[in-house]
């Protein structure tokens, strides 16, 4: 939407405003399709939930390509944003729930790494498309997204359902033999097994295929919400807080600004070509790309929290300096060519400093630390979040930057950047080689300085290990009748 957006501007002559909620109302319709994913994916399954996403978003990009008008167009944009809204819940929950511990980082950092291989070729293929008539372009632009929809649907049949799903529905034969595949060893897969089997309340003697399980109201998913909001235990608000605080940072930093406008980043930077902004912009997509996947190969050998907080950090150096070239160039009223090649190097660095970190590792965080029973509703939330902090930057960056400047837009993504790096430091542990079942660890009596040498110590590690059956229980992971038997 980023390149298409100048030609539907010059093609149907809207105003800055109109292209602002066009851009922007994709993230608020996300809400839709992100709250519908997490009960949609207890029903059929997290594996079909995504050809879901797949059908949806077909539908949206033909929608887009053949708009008429301004209105057909909002319709086509309010389809493909529920198909994000799915994708974005079920993706990273999908991937967790079916790596081991092993790899899990790695694994559930795939997601983002697609996301931005498809900006990549948004971006590319507004380069390729640039050329046409006007009235055709951008029709291609939105419309080709048709394509990549298909393989999503189709490839997603060849993998394997989650385990967890499958247990939650009593099918623990099938459950067994995904874990067999999915493990790193025999012993791995009968302990997860066994983990997942202990959270969703069956008794861990029970080898049978098929089990009947509860599907009253504490066992089916219905309640979650209150137990997320109302009646939460302190480690349960404390996972909640920080799964939304990790999606609100990852967005209010400014990087759906900068992905979506960055055409109009480098106009004000002084590049005056309709075709140099999409090749600048090109730049930052292959940037963007090329520092995700090294980022995919460090989450599990270096960590979350030292990727998270060095990124982070880059992140602020790269908005204020940006912010303060873009201001030099204002102030000037001329074109600089010094100043315009730091603006375009720092939206590099930028955007190379956000997907070395915080851009995987938000989704692989908040998708691990939420117990079985609260994940999906849990993960919705920390994705609601997302979209609509995305949204309303998108809506509003065009209006930011005619009242307070360009510069003093990204003086503002730098100071929440900076608020976010003191925020994850305090709050945020590290999960690194933690079982799903065994993230209630490290949420109930967390220090930052315990963090510091990047987990806790072991003896400290192994007094909760002790108390890990009363805290199942308090995070809600297990039913009332497995506690009344501890």
């Amino acid at each position: 939407m980023s390149g298409a957006a100048l030609y539907i501007q010059k093609d149907w002559k809207i105003t800055d405003v109109q292209i602002e909620v066009l851009i922007g109302t994709l993230n608020i319709y996300c809400l839709f399709g992100s709250f519908a994913a997490g009960r949609t994916s207890d029903y059929i399954g997290r594996r079909y939930t995504i050809v879901f996403a797949g059908v949806i978003f077909f539908a949206g990009a033909l929608l887009m390509g053949f708009a008429t008008n301004y209105a057909f167009l909002m319709v086509g944009r309010f389809v493909a944003g529920i198909g994000v809204g799915y994708a974005l819940m079920i993706a990273p929950v999908y991937t967790a729930e079916v790596s081991p511990a092993s790899c899990r980082g790695f694994l559930t950092s795939f997601p983002e790494v697609f996301i931005n291989g498809g900006i990549l070729l948004g971006y590319v293929s507004n380069l390729a498309f640039a050329n046409l008539p006007t009235h055709l372009s951008w029709r291609f632009m939105l419309g080709i997204g048709a394509v990549p929809s298909i393989f999503l649907a189709v490839g997603v049949l060849a993998m394997p359902e989650s385990p967890r799903w499958l247990v939650m529905q009593g099918r623990l034969g099938e459950a067994k033999k995904v874990l067999d595949r999915t493990s790193d060893s025999p012993e791995e897969a009968q302990l997860r097994l066994s983990e997942i089997k202990e959270a969703a309340g069956i008794p861990a003697e029970c080898d049978q295929d098929i089990v009947t399980v509860d599907k009253s109201k504490d066992n089916s998913g219905q309640g979650v919400w209150k137990e997320l909001l109302i009646h939460a235990t302190p480690a349960v608000r404390r996972v909640l807080i920080a799964g939304v605080g990790i999606h609100f940072f990852q967005q209010a930093s400014g990087i759906d600004a900068v992905v979506l406008y960055s055409p109009r980043i480098f106009a004000k930077a002084g590049i005056t070509s309709d075709i140099n902004k999409l090749r600048a912009t090109v730049a930052v997509g292959v940037v963007k790309t090329l520092f995700i996947l090294v980022a995919t190969f460090m989450l599990d050998k270096y960590g979350r929290r030292p990727l998270l907080l060095t990124s982070v950090g880059g992140m602020v150096l790269s908005l204020l300096t940006l912010a303060g070239s873009l201001t030099v160039i204002d102030s000037l009223h001329e074109k600089i060519t010094w100043a315009i090649a730091l603006c375009i190097t720092m939206v590099c660095a930028f955007v190379a400093s956000f997907s070395i970190g915080l851009g995987p590792i938000t989704w692989v965080y908040s998708s691990e630390i939420f117990p079985l029973r609260l994940r999906a509703q849990g993960t919705s939330m920390g994705v609601a979040v997302n979209r609509v902090v995305s949204g309303v930057i998108s809506m509003t960056f065009l209006s930011l930057t005619k009242a307070i400047t360009t510069g003093g837009a990204f003086f503002l993504f730098g100071g929440i950047a900076t608020i976010a790096w003191l925020f994850f430091f305090t709050f945020l542990p590290e999960t690194q080689g933690r079982t799903l079942e065994d993230m209630h660890v490290l949420f109930e009596g967390f220090s930052w300085r315990d963090s510091l040498h990047g987990k806790k110590s072991s003896d400290d590690e192994s007094t909760t290990q002790d108390e890990n059956s009363k805290s199942q229980l308090q995070m809600g992971a297990t039913t009332t009748k497995s506690a009344n038997s501890q």
